[in-house]
């Protein structure tokens, strides 16, 4: 324990507080347990380090992270034992996904010991999710997105922008204080700016480290699949990313990767909730998410980059930027007509040059125009769905 102390107080000293996440402040802190769960790389860690250091008394609260060696001989349950037993209130476990059995571990410790609160991250979406089952009436569980356009402007460049709803977005209030032109930073989010360490320039090497982890170990893990099936994953990815975009004809697809359609369906939906792919579905259903997929982007522009580099097709970039950032806060559908709805609202993205052509004049329909730095009328800069949280 006095290790794990140490380790704890190491971290704490180092953590900044000076930019926080957008979740941070939407998170409900005091309740009894708490799962943040997302993408790897995307700044979890960091958030719950920063909570600790400005509101919790280091004597009453621990972080540890559940792939620690402590754990080699001691269950996630015996450190909540020993941790309550010296009045500790509040309990950090990082990489929780890391302990075997996790899921019943915590449930033990939710119903063993009323007054510690317990807040757990998993940079694996896919083992969080299957072991929340258990968890349902225990935990809130909050999802972190990556970083928007609009948190880049400050952790970057320092640069504060407040949030915009979409209704000021296409009205055309949004105002960018303080910067002239801000296409040359928006190139440079698409391309290094959706994930925090990206402002230390090692985007390629760390995403492409963070891409080949989740295909080769979380993925196979969560769905018990063997090795040939991550390479069937890492082709299926590059069809993807290759694509312009990507709509699906999954029967000729199960027979380039030699898998069934109902595994090509699973395939797909690992990657997605893994942090890798974006599914965009119709209005079928009815039902959020439960729409025919009608085209798949890669998750964002980062890793498009990082897997196709300046070949990069520029209407997909576009693209998947919009739904990107739009998803975090709306639910994104296609659209018959255009590419993508919003609540009652037609959006049809592309270049400088986009025509109007096969939208209606019903004051809901909006071309969103990439290489333009304001707007007018209905024309909406690509850029600026991207301060939407």
């Amino acid at each position: 324990m006095r290790i794990l102390y140490q380790k704890f107080e190491t971290l704490l000293q180092s953590t900044t507080t000076d930019f926080k996440r957008y979740l941070y402040d939407k998170v409900s802190w005091d309740s009894r347990m708490i799962g943040i769960i997302g993408a790897r790389g995307v700044g979890k860690t960091t958030m719950i380090l920063q909570h600790i250091k400005e509101n919790l008394k280091s004597k009453s609260a621990l972080y540890v992270s559940a792939d620690d060696m402590y754990f080699g001989d001691n269950r996630l349950l015996d450190l909540a034992d020993n941790f309550y037993k010296n009045a500790g209130e509040y309990l950090f476990i990082d990489e929780i996904h890391k302990c075997p059995d996790w899921s019943r571990e915590l449930k033990n410790i939710y119903d063993s010991f009323p007054t510690l609160k317990v807040v757990f991250t998993g940079s694996s979406v896919l083992d969080i999710l299957k072991g929340s089952a258990d968890l349902s009436r225990r935990a809130i569980i909050y999802k972190l997105q990556g970083l928007s356009f609009r948190e880049y402007l400050k952790l970057f460049h320092n640069n504060d922008i407040e949030v915009y709803t979409l209704e000021q977005i296409i009205n055309n209030e949004v105002k960018l204080e303080n910067i002239q032109h801000p296409l040359p930073l928006f190139n440079d989010y698409l391309k290094r700016g959706y994930y925090p360490f990206g402002i230390e320039n090692e985007i390629n090497l760390r995403l492409g480290q963070i891409i080949v982890q989740t295909l080769e170990s979380d993925i196979p893990q969560y769905a018990n699949l063997n090795v040939g099936t991550s390479r069937k994953l890492k082709r299926l990815l590059s069809i993807v990313a290759e694509s312009v975009p990507f709509k699906p004809n999954f029967s000729k697809i199960s027979e380039m990767i030699s898998v069934s359609r109902n595994s090509l369906d699973d395939y797909f939906s690992y990657m997605e909730k893994a942090g890798l792919i974006g599914q965009l579905r119709d209005e079928t259903n009815g039902i959020r998410g439960l729409g025919k997929v009608d085209k798949v982007y890669l998750d964002n522009t980062n890793i498009i980059f990082n897997l196709v580099g300046d070949k990069s097709n520029a209407g997909n970039l576009r693209e998947t930027f919009f739904l990107n950032q739009m998803r975090v806060q709306n639910e994104v559908i296609s659209s018959r007509k255009a590419d993508f709805v919003i609540d009652n609202y037609t959006f049809e993205v592309g270049g400088k040059n986009k025509k109007q052509n096969q939208l209606e004049k019903d004051g809901k329909s909006f071309v969103v125009k990439d290489d333009i730095e304001y707007g007018y009328l209905n024309v909406i800069p690509l850029w600026a769905f991207g301060l939407n949280y």
